[in-house]
């Protein structure tokens, strides 16, 4: 089976709508994504336009939904789609279950109200090394000792973790994971509490404003966030996607999840690479490929030839 999986916020760089193959296709879903959002999409990947939020999160969905098309015009149509907190919102296009127009009006609410409730002085850190028990342990310990909370955000793999919260407070709980023993412990180019109950509020707006777009029943399969599961009704799959800013990702349970329904070719959208890492590394039978780092037409051949052979 063919899965397609979509990175979330941290995987920008400059340029990175702008490398993106000069297929038809994704001319096509420039055009789309400018009409509905009243801007040039190109303009969103400079480097003062990825200080935004907003910018950041429209232009990662407008990747994942222009490579998705690329690839369906080639032949290759996921039968799997699941993606990273805002990586989601292109899934959901993916799977079927959102109209890219509504998923980009949904996406650029969620953005400005992440935004509005913490402007600043919020983030996340990501610690490698430590198991989800181990820094369950040290959370408890920070906020007892120095009543500064933080929270799990994401579960990437067994011993990738990451963290949301105040910035004084993950800068802290760095300090305290490595001398836990954490083997890394970094701050992220992200500048909002994702995926915790700081953004319960923010959530419970989405899902509102989620009520007047349009959602259907998935022709393809669709990986939640929150559960790591799969998700079969338009309902389930709308409050997934309202929903994931307030609730830690179980990406790994996603992840192997896929594997266990029978995905064995994995294509991560562009611009990321920490999904496919973490596939070789946990799923060393599954072939994992980086979109980004091929010419398109090699992707499109390789993943032709990958799928045949049963790869």
């Amino acid at each position: 089976m063919f899965a397609l999986i979509f990175p979330g916020q941290g995987a920008q760089s400059a340029g990175f709508l702008n490398r993106l193959p000069r297929h038809r296709a994704v001319q096509d879903t420039f055009a789309e994504a400018s009409d509905t959002l009243g801007v040039d999409v190109l303009t969103l990947d400079s480097p003062d336009a990825l200080d935004s939020t907003v910018a950041v999160q429209l232009g990662l969905t407008i990747a994942g939904v222009a490579i998705t098309r690329a690839l369906a015009d080639e032949g290759l149509v996921a039968e799997i789609s699941a993606g990273l907190s805002v990586g989601a919102y292109p899934a959901a296009v993916s799977s079927g279950a959102v109209p890219f127009r509504d998923a980009l009006m949904m996406v650029r609410r969620r953005a400005e109200l992440m935004e509005t409730a913490y402007p600043s002085g919020y983030g996340l850190a990501a610690v490698s090394g430590l198991n989800e028990q181990q820094v369950e342990t040290l959370v408890a310990q920070q906020a007892q000792e120095q009543r500064q909370p933080v929270y799990i955000g994401n579960v990437n793999a067994p011993r990738q973790i990451v963290m949301a919260g105040a910035n004084d407070a993950l800068d802290l709980f760095i300090e305290r994971a490595l001398a836990a023993g954490a083997r890394k412990a970094t701050r992220l180019a992200v500048s909002v509490p994702s995926h915790c109950e700081l953004l319960a509020h923010a959530s419970d707006e989405l899902l509102a404003y989620s009520r007047e777009l349009r959602f259907e029943t998935p022709r393809g399969i669709y990986i939640g966030n929150r559960g790591g599961r799969p998700l079969y009704t338009a309902d389930a799959i709308r409050e997934d996607l309202a929903t994931n800013m307030r609730y830690t990702v179980r990406w790994f349970d996603a992840l192997t999840v896929m594997q266990e329904m029978g995905a064995h070719v994995l294509v991560e959208a562009p611009p990321g690479q920490v999904l496919t890492d973490i596939v070789r590394e946990y799923f060393s039978e599954t072939s994992a490929l980086t979109a980004s780092a091929w010419p398109f037409d090699r992707l499109v051949g390789t993943v032709r030839r990958r799928l045949e052979r049963g790869a």
